[in-house]
């Protein structure tokens, strides 16, 4: 039951993000959505290198299967691999990353224009993959039986597909294609995660904890890419620079510190 409400919730705010810029885009300067981005991705960076990470390798060393070990350099490629696919996507121009542009007009017109190189359909495809893998972090680490862990680890990713599906949203919104496809799009974007996590869930519910945890590491690889490649540009930037790495420091020890509140809250209730 927690997994479908997770599932509704992320269907839901990435739906709203999709169809927002149609409302909102006028009143969100690039600045705030940058800052939205930074945060997002301090949060994600987080959540892959303090609990999906130590989860995956805790479960490959000390799972539920008596005598399982792993060798490390299969876990470390477990990461690799997830890394690698996000790259190599992105090589191929199925990448996950949009960039947007807000320009005003002399007159005091402002309009968004939109920098891309792919169609709306190659787009919608790369930030669909990204949000399978989110699906497959947070079903591996439900199935870990670290639900509190896990809710942590949905709460980054739901507020990291918000600007995410924002960023869909705008790009559609300057694309000359007609509205049902836009709305086609946007839909399969917000059910991609929503699949992934009830999938993962269901299919990992009856696996080993060696796949698992290989899954839970493979999630971690694709997060730490989107968590830096989402940041990148801004952070380049000389005008954006200090803002972005303010933003994304910000939202990473926001993560630490809620997780490590409620590690010491679980800390408590198994002593008693």
């Amino acid at each position: 039951m927690e997994m479908v409400i997770i599932a509704g919730t992320v269907f839901v705010l990435s739906l709203l993000g999709g169809f927002g810029p149609r409302w909102f885009a006028p009143r969100l300067s690039n600045q705030r959505l940058h800052d939205i981005t930074g945060i997002s991705a301090g949060l994600l960076l987080a959540s892959a290198l303090l609990v999906v990470i130590p989860e995956g390798f805790d479960i490959a060393t000390a799972g539920r299967d008596s005598g399982f070990t792993d060798a490390p350099v299969v876990l470390g490629a477990a990461i690799l691999a997830g890394f690698a696919l996000m790259l190599v996507l992105e090589g191929f121009g199925v990448g996950h990353d949009i960039h947007e542009e807000h320009h005003s007009h002399a007159e005091g017109h402002g309009h968004g224009h939109v920098h891309h190189p792919s169609s709306l359909g190659v787009v919608a495809v790369g930030l669909s993959v990204h949000a399978i893998a989110d699906g497959l972090a947070i079903g591996a680490a439900a199935v870990s039986g670290e639900t509190a862990f896990g809710v942590l680890v949905a709460v980054a990713v739901v507020i990291h597909r918000v600007p995410a599906a924002f960023s869909l949203g705008l790009f559609a919104l300057h694309e000359t294609v007609d509205r049902g496809r836009v709305a086609l799009g946007v839909i399969a974007f917000a059910l991609s995660t929503p699949i992934a996590i009830l999938g993962t869930y269901l299919l990992l519910d009856v696996a080993s904890d060696r796949w698992i945890s290989r899954a839970m590491l493979f999630s971690a690889g694709t997060f730490v890419y989107v968590a830096t490649v989402d940041t990148l540009p801004a952070i380049h930037n000389p005008e954006t620079g200090r803002r972005s790495v303010v933003m994304v420091v910000l939202g990473a020890l926001t993560f630490a510190a809620v997780f490590v509140a409620i590690d010491q809250v679980l800390d408590m209730s198994h002593a008693h």
